[in-house]
């Protein structure tokens, strides 16, 4: 049996304390069609949809329980916009602790399905991920009265938790070794923390140069991306009002540090239209057989603004798609309406085939 994720690089992680459910070591993909169709020379796709709980979440959430676990806790106590809970859900039945999840009111259906699914208490707070205030008030809130409880608040961010956002640089080591040609990497940014780690994740390999950690956001939730493009020295909080579940957060949370890695590697900003990713989202389906929910598209819109504005290197275009397509209902169902099932009897089949 070959070593799981964080066994694998114990040198670069420094612990190998995490709980391992086969997360990680997800494939690279090349397009077949959405790349070369926009003229793009090499474009392929990162599948952290294909993680065990459907997201990129698993890699932190296998050191955030482990740690719990090892620190004799017997629950963990979250905050979530969808992957994040269900991810701690899942390691945490597998450890056997109680998961207890403060979740955005805007969480679709089929990610509180998903934790339930596995025993989580969800409790959903208005506001939270949508007005920045409110978020602030909710987890000033929080960490207060949890750190009283002697334990940790878990939330995907490097403000609020570092050491178990470490899991999640894994996504850099695993480029390295798999396209060391890569030269520009497409990141979709809610709060920032995974652009973070994909950027730290580079930096700690020595003798290897960074491609370009380009930001990609919906447009209802511009806190990184054009601050970026426009040469502005910070992030901004915004009210979010994207319907993209999973990137709405609307304060700054790691968005100024991710500013900095992506103008240190020559990466920019790109805003999405919302109608613009669920279209990719469907192209991405019935073009390359890749089946996403909306904010697991929005780095593919971004590779496609880019090459159109022609700003796209030339080289490799890493894409990373980063939730499964069953975890946002509503958007399969806008999908598969685009194709409905007509309905026949046995005598008709000769028919549509063309007998």
């Amino acid at each position: 049996m070959g070593k799981g994720l964080y066994a694998r690089y114990r040198d670069l992680l420094g612990r190998d304390d995490g709980i391992d459910i086969g997360q990680g070591f997800t494939p690279v993909v090349a397009s077949r069609s959405i790349g070369p169709k926009a003229g793009i020379a090499d474009l392929r796709f990162k599948l952290e949809h294909l993680n065990p709980t459907g997201s990129y979440k698993d890699r932190f959430a296998g050191l955030a329980v482990g740690r719990a676990v090892a620190e004799g806790a017997d629950r963990c106590i979250a905050t979530s916009s969808g992957n994040t809970g269900a991810a701690l859900a899942a390691f945490c039945a597998r450890a056997g602790l109680g998961c207890i999840l403060f979740v955005s009111e805007r969480a679709p259906a089929g990610k509180l399905q998903q934790m339930q699914a596995y025993g989580a208490t969800l409790y959903r707070v208005r506001g939270m991920s949508v007005d920045a205030a409110e978020s602030a008030r909710a987890m000033d809130s929080l960490e207060a009265r949890v750190a009283a409880m002697g334990l940790s608040l878990h939330t995907t961010a490097y403000a609020k938790a570092p050491r178990d956002m470490e899991g999640i640089k894994t996504i850099a080591y695993e480029l390295a070794e798999d396209v060391p040609e890569a030269t520009d990497i497409f990141v979709p940014v809610g709060g920032a923390g995974l652009h973070v780690a994909i950027s730290r994740g580079y930096a700690d390999l020595s003798g290897t140069a960074p491609p370009a950690m380009h930001v990609v956001q919906p447009m209802g939730n511009d806190t990184v991306a054009t601050p970026l493009r426009s040469g502005a020295n910070r992030a901004r909080s915004v009210e979010t009002i994207t319907t993209i579940s999973g990137l709405g957060v609307g304060h700054v949370l790691d968005g100024d540090v991710a500013m900095d890695h992506a103008r240190r590697t020559g990466g920019t900003g790109f805003v999405a239209d919302e109608d613009f990713i669920r279209h990719v989202q469907g192209r991405l389906a019935t073009e390359e057989g890749l089946f996403v929910e909306p904010a697991g598209a929005t780095a593919v819109a971004g590779a496609l603004i880019a090459a159109e504005e022609g700003g796209l290197r030339s080289g490799t275009a890493i894409c990373i798609l980063t939730g499964h397509g069953f975890k946002d209902p509503p958007s399969v169902s806008v999908m598969a309406d685009r194709h409905p099932a007509a309905e026949i009897g046995a005598d008709d089949i000769l028919h549509v085939l063309g007998g």
